[in-house]
């Protein structure tokens, strides 16, 4: 089994578009309610012996919040990887129109490093742009990689996460950039899960070239929790676990996943999603994936909340 870290997209802000959110979080989602939960579920996952915390500047205050567990905790043996690309723009209100906004330049990998590095400092070990696509302008964009790849030189490892049915092309376009003669990425955090497995034989191609590789959304956001497959609900009661730790647990078992990503809005969550250590199944445990477009499309209806 991978390791496991905690993604802190549905604990840094008071809306997100995740089943089965709504009532793990406070029915108040101020700011002290949400650091409040957020440092929860924290705790729970350090007692549990995650050592992995994913982050990114559109998560609302997430970086905020963790930088301030981090320094009440003194816990010095957390990973936290990071990401840049999206603003947030939701001001704070579960009902705004739009809650992030994407652009991959050098403005706003400037601005948003400063940021990050200003709450976080040298905690952070890895920084991926966030939901990279084969049309980003940031392959285009000589200045910005020159920037990217003297943070690489500097010690940052870099990364690169990836969304859309798509992904498996710009895993391979973004592994073969080079930046002053060296690859510029050495990390790859993609979505996969049982319903959405077209960027598996990439990801297997990205972990053979000495990429390190994370599994994000291996929930569908919450669909193979709350709804999920007759299958996957009887191998779930098989294991006496719930399905959650059945779909993490596949995403575990792909022999090229380095680290599996927890969604979890709450410490019962976690430990629930944390049972999957305790499932072993084979790579192809399952044969319920989607056509890509339509699993995209059903990921972009779901609301915000």
């Amino acid at each position: 089994m991978p390791d496991f870290a905690l993604g802190l997209a549905a604990l840094g802000r008071p809306a997100y578009l995740n089943l089965g959110r709504a009532g793990a979080l406070p029915a108040h989602r101020d700011v002290d309610a949400m650091r409040a939960a957020c440092h929860a579920v924290l705790d729970a996952a350090y007692a549990a012996g995650v050592r992995r915390v994913d982050a990114a500047r559109s998560y609302g205050r997430a970086e905020e919040f963790l930088a301030g567990w981090l320094a009440d905790r003194g816990h010095r043996d957390v990973r936290v990887s990071s990401k840049w690309g999206y603003a947030y723009v939701g001001g704070w209100r579960r009902d705004a129109g739009t809650h992030e906004v994407k652009e991959h330049s050098l403005a706003r990998f400037t601005r948003q490093w400063g940021e990050t590095r200003g709450l976080l400092g040298t905690a952070v070990e890895l920084y991926q742009v966030h939901s990279l696509t084969d049309d980003s302008p940031l392959f285009g964009d000589p200045e910005l990689l020159a920037a990217l790849g003297e943070l690489r030189d500097s010690g940052v490892r870099l990364g690169f996460s990836t969304s859309g049915p798509r992904q498996a092309r710009t895993v391979r376009r973004a592994l073969e950039l080079e930046v002053g003669g060296r690859r510029l990425f050495d990390a790859v955090q993609s979505t996969w899960n049982v319903l959405e497995t077209s960027v598996g034989p990439a990801l297997a191609w990205a972990r053979e070239s000495g990429a390190e590789v994370f599994v994000k959304e291996a929930l569908a956001n919450g669909r193979l929790a709350v709804d999920p497959p007759p299958e996957v609900r009887a191998r779930a009661a098989a294991h006496g676990v719930g399905p959650d730790a059945i779909a993490l647990a596949a995403a575990g078992a792909q022999p090229w996943a380095d680290v599996v990503l927890s969604g979890a809005a709450s410490a019962d969550q976690l430990r629930a999603n944390l049972r999957a250590r305790d499932v072993d199944l084979p790579p192809d445990a399952f044969d319920l994936a989607e056509e890509p477009d339509r699993y995209w499309a059903t990921r972009s209806s779901l609301a915000w909340d």
